[in-house]
């Protein structure tokens, strides 16, 4: 009779099923063509249908309590079963320190006469930019309360202490989860996703943690591979060269960094491959420079197995300097060492729920094709042109002019230009003299400097690539701002007091002198420029644009709104910076008329070498022709002003969108494209005081897909509203803000 039971439990169709002696709980199963889970011989067997017809399968077990994935395979056509892997064990590790405010954040909020409470700092802390949590003793005068402690810095590896698992039907992709995983002061569960229609696999570590000021990175893989018949590691170095591992050496110690192109290393065996990869945009946290710290790594464990994951390192490392003159050289060598202090890791507020997420693609190829089919997801790196659009990019501090006047050249051709034009990138608007140049010069010295700027920009702009030179500032308006114009325009940044606000220049034209908020007001409406908040209530701009809601430039139609960037990383969030950029974006909106969200950079040096596309989100305007750097620039600033773009990290796009109807009832519609499995569609809409939203489950639909959305809505008592996308990697898009029941500006 016990028996009778116990064979009962496995093959009936039930909610509860054996599986290697842990009770998997299938009550939110529920079966479909082409994602099926079942137990076979007391272990968890997960078919789904991939990519071209492919058919895979993956094998979970659990043994002396662990979790183990008995087997990875794929088919494809009539052929037989190629094997991938076997017996892997999930493999997770945490290193965390304590999460500091930065003095940069503090010193606006003092100028304004904020009180610095420890209310204040608790709140602020999870903003920092400039925080390096595991740099001990840290920077003097770069954070509160140094010098850092060693012990401040635990490690921690997962353990599991499995007794059941559970399993979900999540629109068109299964869910597998185990409870009981420990790693140091977080604790949760271990989940493997797989996707109909896709032939990804994800595994990710949800914890949380109770201590109050943890701030982390994570390294996630799996273990267990076996070097018998010969398996190989691949990838392409940064020169994208080929590169590769037999595992003929002696064993490591600890994992193998491998700075790899596009953040990807290929495990190939006889069966196929089986690539690995973090998520694109989510797993890295701001930074002011782009050097690829190596995403990926092995292990050779023994003489029979080795490991592969994905890895942060621990540290900033400085780029290489250049320059002919000793100054310049000097100059860059001390901006790299000062970037060291700027390492801020991810937030992991209490109880917050973090996703340490990395994936795997099952292939039958090579590896030279399976990286191929790995990059279309990501477009191969770069973001795809759409029709009657240009994709633009914002706020860069390359010293371009200070590396054109040290080599005495302006035919130069300065590392940002290559990686723009490489990623797709029509519109590249720098942010020139941040720390470089003349600023507080009142005129002679800073126009020639401009000069060389706009004949820079001038010299290397194209058909398909504009240079557009804007500044970022910290004059007037209060925190850090980005001024751009529809054309050179010479003005500096301060005024003497016999200086006129605009004269005629013998050498230069016309060219104004602005000293105060009106006078930078003044400027911006006779040219026609657009001003925007930089890194909002955060960095120099902590309080901003708060502080400066009631201000004549803030109400005025030359103040566009604020910047977009992926800072702070909480991997509790759904959304890319979901609660300050979000926040100010729908605050402002409520506050006044139209302000919009300008995707921004804010990064120095860049080289081909170096890992961009993951740092990068983009601006795709309504543009169907690019002017030439010598035409008027103004379709583009009116374009922005008139909120005709949308912010995306590129796996996301809308092609088009629109408010249907008038009246009471209306329709928001959305021709949305993406690549990998989407998550969700929203409509968000303000009052003039709150926000809300509709949110709309998209796990129903196969990844690399097309579809319309529409979303009915009613504009009594909404002010606004907006729409955007996120997909299951925490990629996304979001339109501008439409205001439908308010005045303008």
């Amino acid at each position: 009779m016990k028996l009778h039971k116990l064979l009962m439990l496995v093959f009936l169709p039930s909610t509860v099923a054996l599986c290697q002696g842990v009770n998997c709980d299938l009550q939110e199963y529920h079966a479909q063509d082409g994602l099926k889970a079942e137990v076979v011989a007391g272990e968890l067997q997960v078919n789904w249908e991939g990519e071209r017809g492919q058919q895979l399968r993956a094998v979970f077990a659990v043994k002396d309590r662990q979790p183990l994935v008995r087997e990875l395979a794929i088919l494809r056509g009539t052929g037989d079963w190629k094997v991938l892997a076997r017996n892997l064990s999930p493999e997770f590790d945490v290193v965390s320190g304590r999460r500091r405010v930065s003095e940069q954040q503090l010193d606006p909020l003092r100028a304004l006469g904020v009180a610095i409470t420890p209310e204040l700092i608790e709140k602020e802390k999870w903003n920092a930019f400039w925080d390096a949590p595991l740099d001990i003793p840290g920077t003097p005068g770069t954070n509160e309360d140094l010098p850092r402690h060693p012990e401040e810095i635990r490690r921690a590896t997962a353990h599991y202490d499995v007794d059941a698992c559970r399993v979900k039907t999540n629109g068109a992709r299964l869910e597998i989860t185990y409870p009981g995983l420990s790693m140091g002061i977080f604790s949760g569960e271990l989940r493997f996703t797989v996707y109909r229609g896709s032939n990804l696999l994800r595994q990710e570590a949800i914890a949380k943690t109770d201590e109050p000021f943890v701030a982390y990175k994570y390294n996630a893989g799996l273990r267990g591979f076996s070097i018998r018949n010969q398996p190989r590691v691949v990838w392409q170095d940064v020169a994208r060269s080929w590169q590769q591992y037999e595992f003929g050496g002696a064993v490591n110690n600890d994992p193998v960094a491998l700075r790899a192109r596009n953040r990807l290393v290929i495990v190939e065996t006889t069966g196929g491959s089986l690539a690995v990869f973090p998520p694109p945009h989510k797993f890295f946290f701001a930074r002011e420079m782009e050097l690829n710290l190596g995403y990926v790594w092995y292990r050779k464990d023994d003489d029979q197995t080795f490991s592969v994951g994905v890895r942060q390192a621990e540290h900033e490392e400085g780029f290489r300097p250049i320059g002919v003159s000793d100054a310049l050289w000097q100059s860059q060598v001390s901006e790299a060492r000062h970037d060291a202090g700027n390492f801020a890791l991810y937030n992991a507020p209490p109880g917050t729920w973090q996703r340490m997420a990395v994936y795997y693609y099952l292939s039958a190829d090579n590896s030279s094709t399976t990286q191929r089919q790995v990059l279309a997801f990501t477009h191969n790196d770069t973001f795809k042109p759409l029709p009657g659009y240009q994709v633009a990019v914002s706020h860069f501090h390359t010293r371009f002019v200070s590396m054109l006047a040290d080599a005495k050249t302006l035919d130069l051709q300065v590392g940002f230009i290559p990686v723009f034009r490489g990623l797709g990138i029509n519109i590249a608007m720098l942010s020139e003299f941040h720390g470089d140049g003349h600023g507080q010069d009142p005129g002679p010295i800073r126009f020639s400097e401009q000069k060389m700027y706009f004949d820079g920009c001038r010299r290397f702009s194209d058909r398909t690539f504009l240079i557009m030179p804007g500044e970022e500032s910290a004059g007037s308006f209060g925190g850090h701002y980005t001024f751009i114009f529809p054309r050179p325009v010479y003005w500096s940044r301060v005024r003497k007091p016999e200086q006129p606000f605009t004269e005629i220049d013998p050498k230069y034209g016309k060219v104004y002198h602005t000293g105060s908020e009106k006078d930078e007001l003044q400027l911006l409406e006779d040219e026609q420029g657009l001003v925007w908040q930089t890194h909002p209530r955060t960095k120099g701009s902590t309080g901003y644009p708060d502080a400066v809601r009631d201000s004549e430039h803030f109400k005025s139609d030359r103040f566009l709104g604020a910047s977009y960037q992926s800072l702070p990383v909480d991997q509790s969030e759904q959304r890319i910076c979901e609660k300050r950029c979000l926040g100010v974006l729908d605050d402002m909106n409520n506050w006044a008329g139209p302000k919009y969200m300008i995707a921004e950079g804010d990064t120095y040096a860049k080289n081909p070498e170096d890992e961009t596309y993951p740092h990068l989100i983009v601006n795709y305007i309504k543009l169907a022709h690019l002017p030439a750097f010598d035409e008027d620039w103004s379709s583009i600033l009116h374009a922005m002003r008139a909120g005709e773009f949308f912010v995306s990290t590129g796996e996301v796009l809308f092609r088009n969108y629109a408010i249907e109807g008038s009246g009471e009832r209306r329709t928001f519609a959305a021709d949305v494209e993406w690549t990998f499995p989407l998550e969700f569609v929203e409509l968000v809409w303000g009052n003039g005081s709150t926000v809300d939203r509709k949110i709309i489950s998209a796990t129903a639909l196969d990844p690399f897909g097309t579809h319309r959305f529409t979303i009915p809505f009613e504009s009594t008592g909404k002010k606004w509203v907006r729409f955007a996308a996120w997909d299951s990697s925490g990629n996304g898009a979001l339109t501008q803000p439409v205001h439908i029941n308010s005045h303008p500006d």
